[in-house]
């Protein structure tokens, strides 16, 4: 009787024991895909430290190109205020020679008197020559080719650039915009604020390349000025911001086969200029960014294209 007792006893903790040891199996897989887990949070933490370490080397740097430039122009108007600009010519040896005439005449003026009555009239006939010149050269410049401003209306006319967005953020009073830093071959970035983060996820518009139009009158955006835009296919439903071609460097000029010409310094607002473009500015069937047809394109690296839009708007 106590050997069937027994039995039965034993018998009874051996599904206890099976569970038991399932759900210590259960417990190692769970810690070993937590130990998976808390390495890659690890490996991501360390790749999103090295980005933000990355931009803020490149804001860094522009910082320290803006300073170079500051630098220079401050020894070039010291130059100047030192008598620099009377030099002719830009070699060492004529701005010493200018240096030190002043000193040569003084001890000849005294020795020949008889010439220093003829002087007046001579100079008053060189002031009458220069002024006559000036008269001429104002007239060149007035009969010279017609202001840009009143030039033929195209894409020649738009500043458009590749571009680096190197950081965005949400703008401080405004839900629908972001503020962006943007490297357009300038000493400095550029601020930009563009309408997209309905359409955008701010991930995606980090350390990206970009088309830019570069020469619209700056704009405040609810107190930020905006001193770019970002080209954009467009639809109702989506927008896809435009990519340059593999290879392009910011600063690089966007150009359109059989439109030449230089951008306007800056647009006239009074002049429509960008208005009038722009309904001719598409994406074609092949998502390349398009004017009447002719497709944006860098020299030697190819064409800007939208990632998916075809037959859209850009602007």
């Amino acid at each position: 009787m106590l050997l069937v007792h027994s039995f039965f006893k034993m018998s009874g903790h051996t599904p206890t024991l099976a569970r038991l040891e399932q759900r210590a199996a259960e417990a190692d897989q769970i810690i070993e895909y937590l130990k998976q887990q808390v390495q890659l949070l690890k490996e991501k933490a360390i790749v999103q430290a090295s980005i933000r370490e990355e931009k803020k080397l490149m804001v860094e740097n522009a910082k320290l190109k803006k300073d170079i430039e500051d630098l220079k122009r401050q020894l070039l108007e010291k130059e100047r205020r030192r008598g620099v600009r009377e030099v002719a010519m830009p070699s060492a040896d004529s701005s010493v020679q200018c240096v030190s005439k002043p000193s040569a005449p003084e001890p000849s003026a005294p020795a020949a008197p008889a010439p220093t009555t003829k002087s007046p009239p001579a100079s008053n006939e060189a002031k009458k020559k220069v002024k006559a010149e000036k008269k001429g050269e104002k007239q060149e410049k007035k009969a010279a080719a017609p202001p840009q401003e009143d030039a033929k209306v195209d894409v020649s006319r738009l500043d458009l650039r590749v571009g680096c967005i190197i950081s965005a953020e949400k703008h401080p009073d405004a839900d629908s915009l972001y503020v962006e830093q943007v490297d357009v071959g300038e000493a400095a970035p550029r601020t930009v604020v563009s309408g997209l983060v309905k359409h955008i996820p701010i991930d995606q518009m980090q350390n990206r390349m970009a088309v830019l139009l570069c020469n619209l009158k700056p704009a405040k955006m609810r107190g930020v000025v905006s001193q770019a835009m970002v080209m954009c296919a467009s639809s109702p439903d989506k927008v896809e911001i435009l990519d340059p071609p593999s290879g392009a460097v910011p600063g690089e000029r966007i150009t359109v086969q059989g439109f030449p010409g230089e951008p306007d310094k800056e647009l006239n607002p009074k002049k429509k200029v960008w208005e009038q473009v722009q309904p001719d500015l598409r994406t074609d069937n092949q998502c390349v960014a398009t004017y009447k047809g002719a497709a944006f394109e860098v020299a030697g690296k190819g064409v800007c294209k939208a990632q998916s839009m075809t037959n859209s708007s850009i602007k």
